[in-house]
């Protein structure tokens, strides 16, 4: 890794992961089941959703158009998953939500901070001080990296879409969600994103990967426990067997 502030800011980002982790195992992200008063102007959770994303799509590009590798193979299929993910969260997953919930403009503007770190950080070291050579195709870390992102990505639309199919009346209209891998845990679309950029870290073989995984799961962990907490409190008839995050450990 290259010295001067580009290495501070991956250090900076891993340190994020560590405070975000304890401070969201004690205050639960005001939005969606969580959401309540208190915490500012909102706006309409599509708007936010938008707003806070899509600077992980559109900086995310502009800095790898920088690199000098940017029309290199490699750190353009690594360029093809990362806007696989972010396209899909900024421009499509917003419009399937249910309508009439807002968020914090607060909990946007931190989003947004994050996602302006994290994609200078991972699009720097992919098209510019990375070295990735064809022939990283054939290491084992990149395959193996590609197929653990395209399961938790293919995990976390699936979630997604068992959750956008319930239609029940109760608690607001949520009902307990069946099927796909709520048979194991209660925030399977949690686990898929963490899965999803554990295999980045793999695929790029990189501390700015690893920097992102961890803060996935430092921000996302806390919230599956509040969600699966929030499911038994909830729903009395809540299927005991099921965990958390981790099937049958956590």
């Amino acid at each position: 890794m290259p010295d001067g502030p580009y290495r501070w800011f991956v250090y900076a980002e891993i340190a994020l992961a560590v405070a975000t982790f304890v401070a969201l195992c004690f205050v639960v992200a005001p939005y969606g089941r969580h959401g309540r008063s208190g915490w500012g102007l909102t706006v309409p959770a599509r708007v936010g959703w938008v707003v806070m994303e899509s600077p992980a799509s559109i900086v995310f590009l502009l800095f790898y158009l920088l690199g000098d590798h940017r029309f290199e193979l490699v750190p353009l299929l690594f360029l093809a998953l990362w806007q696989l993910h972010y396209v899909q969260r900024a421009f499509v997953y917003p419009f399937l939500m249910r309508t009439g919930s807002r968020m914090p403009v607060s909990v946007v503007g931190m989003a947004i901070l994050f996602n302006l770190l994290n994609a200078w950080v991972n699009a720097r070291w992919i098209s510019q001080y990375g070295q990735y050579a064809n022939s990283w195709l054939a290491d084992p870390r990149f395959w193996i990296g590609v197929v653990v992102f395209i399961a938790g990505f293919s995990l976390n639309l699936g979630s997604d879409r068992i959750l956008r199919r319930l239609r029940g009346a109760r608690s607001g209209g949520y009902s307990i969600p069946r099927g796909g891998g709520y048979r194991w845990v209660s925030s399977p679309n949690y686990l898929g994103e963490m899965v999803e950029w554990t295999g980045w870290a793999i695929a790029t073989w990189s501390l700015a990967g690893l920097a992102f995984a961890l803060y996935t799961i430092a921000n996302l962990a806390p919230r599956a426990m509040a969600n699966h907490r929030w499911y038994r409190e909830t729903f009395d008839d809540y299927p005991p067997e099921r965990k958390a995050i981790v099937p049958y450990l956590l």
